[in-house]
C-alpha cells in the first residue's frame, strides 16, 4: 500500500544526513530500515529546535505509526536532503511527512514517509490535548 503525501502541508524543517557505509545492504544500495532512521533523525532534530524535549515525568509526542515509499535507490557515498513537514493538528495528534532526495539531485524524491504524533501525558500513558503552542507550529 503506497500512502501519498497530501499537498496541504507546512515545511518545518530540513537537513542533510551523510549516508554511511554501514548504512547499506548486501545489495549495496541504503538499508530499507534507515530510512526510517532518517524519518526519526530529522524528526528529533526538529523537535528540539522548537524547545520539544520530551519528559518523562511529563508530557511530550509519541509516535503511534510511521509508513514509507521507496521510489528510487540511494547508494553510498553520498549526502540525503531530508525536507520535514506537518498538517492536520487534531485534538491529540499531528501528521508529519518527509522527503529524502541525493543533495545534489534536491528534485528528485528517492523516498518519502511519515508518521502520526500523538502527545502524551508520559506518567499516566494517555493521550493529552495537543498543546496550543505546539499547534500554532502545526497549522498552515
Amino acid at each position: 500500500m503506497k500512502i501519498e503525501i497530501p499537498e496541504k502541508k507546512k515545511l518545518v524543517h530540513e537537513m542533510r544526513i551523510a549516508i554511511r557505509w554501514g548504512d547499506m545492504d548486501a545489495m549495496g544500495h541504503l538499508n530499507n530500515g534507515t530510512y526510517f532512521r532518517y524519518l526519526e533523525t530529522i524528526r528529533i532534530d526538529w523537535m528540539y529546535t522548537i524547545g520539544c524535549k520530551p519528559d518523562p515525568q511529563g508530557e511530550g509526542p509519541v509516535i503511534v505509526n510511521a509508513f514509507c515509499n521507496f521510489y528510487k535507490q540511494l547508494e553510498y557515498p553520498r549526502d540525503v536532503l531530508v525536507k520535514m513537514y506537518v498538517s492536520d493538528p487534531g485534538r491529540t495528534t499531528f501528521e508529519s511527512w518527509a522527503t529524502m532526495a541525493r543533495a545534489d539531485q534536491p528534485d528528485v524524491i528517492c523516498a518519502a514517509g511519515g508518521a502520526t504524533t500523538i502527545w502524551v501525558d508520559f506518567p499516566a500513558q494517555k493521550a493529552k490535548t495537543l498543546p496550543h503552542w505546539m499547534r500554532q507550529l502545526v497549522e498552515g
